[in-house]
């Protein structure tokens, strides 16, 4: 191991992720890890790093870090503002950070989720096969505090090849997502799968790394009551008691009781981190 990542500022929410833990849902863990895995990817690349090494996953806020030894760092996901002990230097793009020195990620110009990779990657114990924090079910490294000291992997054997500039993914300006129908549509009336079709809703500021949730139309029951607990999976579109849907993200419930309406595909999801509170969010359905 290489000297420590000291955390000078956690910001609002700043975690440790990697490609998530799978194979445990029949368990009751779900899957965690970053949000965005293209930009997760990228950054992970551009650091020399195989994709799947641990990184910092920051939201809204950003975060800065203290090396204990000199790496090679890279800033991306959501754009903000990079400086190193105050000086800026570029966001999207491989830094070289020295010892001591303070890499700062500011808050996020658009979006929500930055990405903070370093040569080695960050290296807490893993738990169950992965280094990713999961807020619902507390395994994994906790949420990040000041003055946390993360251990770093020794950097990778070789050169990385200079790179010029690469296409980060966007922000969406409008998030629409493709939905399947199923399990549950048949408890919602004929009018609500128009709505949820046909309706604007917006992004609401209480969505998380557990859910997207949703304002606009209420989506209106054919059936009363709940259903027993059942299997939840990643994109499910569950529709709890105020009738606004709520897409399931990384750090969802393995079982839930409120109708599921549809399911959005994994591939969709990491647009749907990326969109900040207020954005437009509609519906396609397939299904019906």
């Amino acid at each position: 191991m290489s000297a420590g990542l000291e955390v000078v500022r956690a910001g609002f929410l700043t975690t440790v992720q990697d490609e998530g833990r799978f194979g445990y849902a029949h368990l009751g863990v779900g899957r965690a890890g970053a949000l965005d895995p293209p930009a997760a990817r990228l950054a992970n690349r551009l650091a020399g790093n195989p994709v799947s090494a641990a990184l910092l996953e920051t939201t809204v806020t950003g975060c800065a870090v203290r090396p204990g030894s000199a790496v090679r760092a890279v800033v991306g996901g959501a754009p903000c503002p990079v400086t190193v002990d105050g000086r800026p230097v570029a966001w999207g793009a491989v830094v070289h950070v020295p010892a001591g020195a303070v890499l700062e990620a500011g808050a996020a110009t658009y979006g929500l989720r930055s990405y903070l990779a370093f040569a080695g990657g960050v290296q807490p114990e893993p738990v169950l096969g992965s280094r990713s924090a999961d807020l619902l079910s507390g395994l994994g490294p906790p949420q990040l505090r000041d003055g946390d000291v993360l251990p770093l992997g020794p950097p990778p054997a070789g050169d990385v090849p200079a790179a010029g500039a690469v296409p980060w993914p966007a922000t969406p300006a409008e998030l629409v997502l493709p939905v399947h129908l199923g399990p549950r549509h048949t408890w919602f009336t004929q009018a609500a799968l128009h709505t949820l079709a046909t309706a604007t809703f917006r992004v609401s500021p209480q969505s998380n790394r557990i859910g997207l949730r949703t304002e606009g139309p209420a989506l209106e029951r054919a059936r009363a009551g709940e259903l027993p607990s059942e299997g939840m999976v990643l994109g499910a579109v569950q529709v709890p008691p105020d009738g606004r849907p709520v897409v399931f993200l990384n750090d969802h419930p393995t079982t839930g009781g409120y109708p599921v309406v549809g399911v959005v595909p994994e591939s969709e999801l990491a647009a749907a981190a990326r969109a900040d509170a207020g954005t437009v969010v509609r519906f396609v359905l397939s299904g019906r």
